[in-house]
């Protein structure tokens, strides 16, 4: 995990937390804690494009299990995946 003490960004500023994410995410531990995680902005977009065909996947998986025949076109309509 790869992860930095809050302390050391109180420390060091945005700096140290700007080194760490060249190994990726960064989690910010707390009182021993993990409390906050750190994206880069490309990180996160691509976080929100896995939500997103995951709930496609999820409804898609309803509308069969209902009886529901949706086209391919329909499904990538209804969460913007066109």
């Amino acid at each position: 995990m790869n992860s930095i003490p809050a302390q050391e960004i109180k420390r060091l500023g945005i700096s140290a937390v700007d080194e760490a994410l060249r190994l990726g995410p960064v989690h910010v531990v707390k009182n021993n804690r993990p409390r906050y995680v750190v994206l880069t902005e490309e990180d996160y977009d691509l976080a929100a494009e896995e939500r997103t065909f995951m709930r496609a996947v999820v409804a898609g998986l309803a509308d069969l299990d209902a009886g529901r025949e949706v086209s391919l076109s329909e499904a990538k309509a209804r969460f913007g995946l066109a």
